[in-house]
């Protein structure tokens, strides 16, 4: 029954794959056909869709080798997938047009709109369908969780966090005398860690995850032998978080039998750094001049609404501590300094708040227009020129003044200033109003420690999301 269920799904996935590319091919062949009557110099392609069968093919087999019918993938890795696949397809079917000199019969113009709806089409269509998928419990998998401790506890809320890989946590099963808990979460706790086989068979389990990491290590190296052959698959949560974990790989040690985890200091890279400082120039580029007139007009209306300037410029502290001058839209009153010394000499509990937050929930400081540009984050947007200038990236961790270094980051400010700071960060798309100063500082360590080009993507996308639903800084 669980195979059948499987089996459907991958089916039922592998045919809506093909349902959706032939709709973003039908898409892209109608953007094509109206591109001559809106610009009159451009030629016209009188062919129909039906040139366009042998992209399919092409399509399926980049996302079979992809692993996109055999694995599971959170939801941004599946995504980095479809992306993957989107740009390697249209690569594959420009090269074949060149060599094969059908550029007359093939158009190239539809074949790079097809790559370039299926960056937003594909990943929003394919991932609402696996939701449901999920929901029907086709794509779900039974999960029992060995070890009833925070290393467990940590393996279930990973799982939990992660919906698109469909696992069920059913169960947790642990020995241990220490543990007296029977329902942690509202997943019970089972005592015979020795029936494990038991467990199995009788709950229908699909994967085993192992949380023992106080345990002997025969014991353990036992354990997963027994369960190899038993289960679909074994997870091994070691019971430690926050090191690096973007681009760790496993490196095997035959001879032994031995393999160890290579963590990577990825900023560490010359072609890594050139790499950022590329994509923050070129997407800072673009999105000065897109947003140049939205710019000007906000300026008008600061000035408009509050006497003083538009800009509001203050120095912070950038890579290595080099001091340079930060660009924000002026949210507050000009008097807003004399403001916070009054408010931190008559009020100890805004005192408190100041000290552990950094800011005040209902800020006096911040005028009426300034709490919007604050709620949608636009404040950051003249931080762009700071981008051009070299003194900042597009995402890195928050720019703060030398006092708050001092005060706050401890044997954390060589690690988050050894980078640029940026205009959006990890602590920004993590709901960073209800986040604590020390939160935010690991996750600043975070990203500096897992830094890789597709994380710099995923927080941009998420950023647009946080100013949309106007969940910026109050």
């Amino acid at each position: 029954m669980r195979s059948y269920r499987l089996r459907l799904a991958t089916i039922i996935l592998f045919l809506s794959d093909l349902v959706i590319l032939f709709l973003i091919t039908a898409l892209a062949v109608i953007i094509r056909d109206i591109t001559p009557v809106i610009i009159p110099s451009y030629p016209v392609f009188t062919r129909d869709i039906s040139y366009a069968w042998w992209f399919f093919p092409v399509w399926l087999t980049i996302l079979a080798y992809e692993g996109a019918y055999t694995r599971r993938f959170t939801l941004w890795d599946e995504v980095k997938l479809l992306w993957k696949a989107a740009f390697f397809s249209t690569l594959a079917i420009l090269t074949i047009v060149f060599l094969g000199q059908i550029g007359l019969s093939v158009s190239r113009t539809v074949v790079v709109l097809i790559g370039a709806l299926s960056l937003v089409l594909f990943p929003v269509l394919r991932l609402s369908l696996k939701r449901r998928l999920v929901r029907a419990g086709l794509l779900r998998r039974r999960v029992l969780i060995l070890g009833a401790n925070e290393t467990g506890v940590l393996a279930l809320r990973a799982l939990r966090g992660e919906p698109n890989l469909g696992y069920e946590v059913v169960g947790f099963l642990d020995d241990a005398s220490a543990t007296v808990r029977i329902c942690i979460e509202g997943v019970k706790v089972h005592r015979r860690l020795d029936q494990v086989e038991r467990y199995l068979a009788a709950c229908n389990i699909h994967d085993v995850v192992i949380a023992l990491p106080d345990r002997d290590r025969d014991m353990l190296n036992a354990l997963v032998t027994r369960l190899q052959h038993k289960a679909a698959s074994v997870l091994y949560f070691p019971g430690y978080s926050g090191i690096a974990v973007m681009g760790t790989e496993i490196r095997h040690f035959f001879h032994d039998q031995a393999f160890a985890l290579e963590i990577k200091n990825n900023l560490a890279e010359p072609l890594n750094i050139y790499t950022k400082k590329a994509f923050d120039l070129a997407v800072g580029l673009m999105l000065f001049l897109l947003l140049a007139v939205p710019l000007a007009v906000i300026s008008l209306l600061i000035m408009a609404t509050s006497p003083g300037p538009a800009i509001y410029r203050q120095q912070r502290t950038g890579r290595n501590g080099n001091p340079f001058l930060c660009y924000k839209f002026r949210t507050m009153y000009r008097d807003a300094d004399e403001r916070v010394k009054d408010i931190l000499a008559a009020d100890v509990k805004a005192r408190e708040e100041w000290e552990k937050f950094r800011k005040f929930k209902d800020d006096p400081r911040i005028t009426p227009f300034g709490r919007f540009l604050r709620e949608t984050s636009l404040d950051e947007l003249p931080q762009i020129i700071n981008v051009l200038r070299g003194e900042m990236s597009l995402v890195g961790p928050r720019p703060v003044t030398r006092e708050e270094i001092e005060l706050y980051y401890k044997d954390s400010a060589d690690l988050c200033y050894s980078v640029l700071p940026g205009i959006t960060g990890l602590w920004q798309v993590s709901g960073r109003s209800n986040t604590s100063y020390d939160y935010r500082i690991m996750l600043d360590s975070w990203y500096v420690r897992n830094w890789n080009l597709w994380l710099d993507i995923v927080i941009l996308i998420k950023t647009v999301h946080v100013v949309i639903n106007k969940e910026g800084a109050r």
